[in-house]
């Protein structure tokens, strides 16, 4: 089955204001997908899975991210520097749903078990990488020390922010590669693991 789970992130919003420190808001999106055999699984995930932007196709799953940066000045008539600054994240994962399970096979069963648990892991990880930045860019933005004035601040602010999401976007990137050259190393061992955990009673079957 293939696996391209891509990255999606919406884009950066900035506001002078006061905020708490960096949090992160999750939400689900579902969509369902038929088939009975493997091979009509993948290809439910093709045509119904989510439409990724940067290329125009349909993958298994998907993260959707928004950074929102908030910060606070402190000045005087001589400088301006960034008080505090917090970045929160909102994250919406779009998974899967199969909803012919009770018409398929165990065997199917199992490597659908495992391949799902796999697709929200790999999402969550993505959302973690995005929590590491939102954290690294707070850092970044409250380091950036006295300017002037409070727009020369900005201007240091905007440039800051450009640089902390370039390496979240190259993160999240080679994130991805690593997950697909490892993909069926992985899937082999989960699926081995969830198969000693039926037999130990420990796992529906």
């Amino acid at each position: 089955m293939k696996r391209t789970l891509l990255f999606v992130c919406a884009g950066l919003v900035v506001w002078a204001g006061a905020g708490s420190a960096q949090t992160v808001s999750r939400s689900y999106s579902y969509f369902t997908i038929g088939g009975i055999t493997l091979q009509e699984i993948d290809e439910e995930l093709s045509r119904r899975g989510p439409r990724v932007a940067s290329t125009g196709k349909r993958h298994p799953g998907a993260t959707q991210m928004q950074f929102a940066t908030r910060y606070t000045f402190a000045s005087t008539t001589e400088w301006c520097r960034i008080q505090k600054a917090a970045v929160n994240v909102k994250a919406t994962m779009i998974l899967p749903r199969w909803r012919a399970r009770g018409r398929s096979d165990p065997d199917t069963r199992l490597i659908w078990d495992t391949l799902s648990s796999d697709i929200r892991r790999h999402e969550e990880s993505h959302v973690q990488i995005a929590k590491s930045h939102a954290r690294k860019l707070e850092e970044a933005l409250e380091a950036i020390g006295r300017r002037d004035d409070c727009e020369a601040v900005k201007a240091a602010a905007g440039t800051v922010s450009a640089r902390i999401l370039a390496e979240h976007d190259a993160a999240q990137d080679r994130f991805d590669r690593i997950e697909s050259i490892n993909f069926e190393s992985r899937i082999t061992r989960l699926m081995t693991y969830r198969m000693q955990q039926i037999e130990a009673g420990r796992l529906p079957d």
